[in-house]
């Protein structure tokens, strides 16, 4: 339906309204599915009328078919945050070794102090938060090489 991208105490987050019926939006938040309640009921949408599609330049690449890069992370395995909250502290910095089950950060979650802990060895190749930075469940914090 609707996409819309914010960014909040430095980080960004892509938003996309997927369906609204009554006053229940489904929502997409970083690939992360939503169900909210709004305080009005939305007006119904109008479904917009189908048009033919105009035939692309034979000599330009669809560029827009490629999947885009992950911001400041890259390949790997990605560390996610498992409950919305606060980063309290960050104990490794980029091109740490790890080892699976060292303590990467300490994080506040409904009110108790968590540490997101490597499950898997290799290299810190991206930290993608911040010490005081707030995080969504399901928000890439730290990508393993």
């Amino acid at each position: 339906m609707k996409k819309f991208k914010f960014t909040i105490s430095g980080k960004p987050y892509e938003v996309e309204v997927q369906n609204i019926e009554g006053n229940i939006a489904t929502v997409n938040v970083n690939g992360t599915e939503y169900q909210v309640e709004m305080e009005e009921q939305a007006a119904p949408v109008v479904a917009p009328v189908a048009r033919p599609a105009a035939k692309p330049a034979a000599s330009a690449p669809a560029q827009s078919a490629a999947p885009k890069p992950a911001a400041a992370g890259g390949a790997g395995y990605k560390m996610a945050a498992p409950l919305p909250g606060t980063i309290m502290q960050i104990f490794v910095k980029q091109g740490d070794a790890v080892k699976k089950g060292d303590k990467l950060l300490m994080y506040e979650a409904m009110k108790m102090e968590n540490n997101l802990l490597a499950e898997a060895d290799g290299t810190i190749t991206a930290i993608n938060c911040r010490q005081g930075d707030n995080v969504l469940q399901g928000d890439t914090l730290i990508v393993i090489g």
